[in-house]
């Protein structure tokens, strides 16, 4: 066997090398026992990156509004606080945030029920820090959703 293809190239990946050597993945959330299609399956990274978007300028607006007086740079620091509490508030008693709902996205517990609070607490201030919702595993689900047993579904 070359080397190469075991390795994959840095245009297709490892996954996809390992792939065409014949290893079935299967499809995000398998593992977890969700669907592969429809309502319940595994919320694509482009809706969420998007729901992202729309909770980070809702949290800009509300901190430019009333927070930090028209300066806008004290609005993008009063935001990272907005965005904690609205993380924990939202998530924490309907499963997702403004721009989670806006976009068709829930987030539930790896057995499928309501995420405890204490599990959302630490989830939203994972996801404060940025770097563990860099790293993803296979099923999509980043490191902070890992660390609090959660998972993001399409509603």
């Amino acid at each position: 066997m070359d080397n190469r293809q075991a390795i994959g190239s840095w245009l297709s990946g490892p996954r996809a090398a390992a792939e065409e050597m014949g290893v079935d993945f299967g499809y995000r959330g398998r593992r977890l026992g969700l669907p592969q299609e429809g309502p319940g399956s595994i919320a694509p990274l482009g809706r969420r990156f998007g729901a992202l978007f729309v909770d980070w300028a809702l949290c800009v607006l509300i901190g430019y509004g009333l927070l930090a007086r028209g300066d806008l740079r004290s609005a993008s620091d009063w935001a990272l606080l907005i965005f904690l509490v609205l993380s924990v508030l939202t998530v924490g008693t309907v499963g997702s945030t403004p721009g989670k709902r806006l976009l068709g996205l829930r987030v539930i517990s790896a057995d499928g029920a309501r995420l405890s609070l204490p599990y959302v607490l630490l989830r939203s201030v994972l996801l404060v820090l940025l770097v563990p919702a860099l790293v993803w595993d296979r099923d999509g689900r980043g490191l902070h959703d890992r660390l609090a047993r959660a998972v993001q579904v399409r509603i």
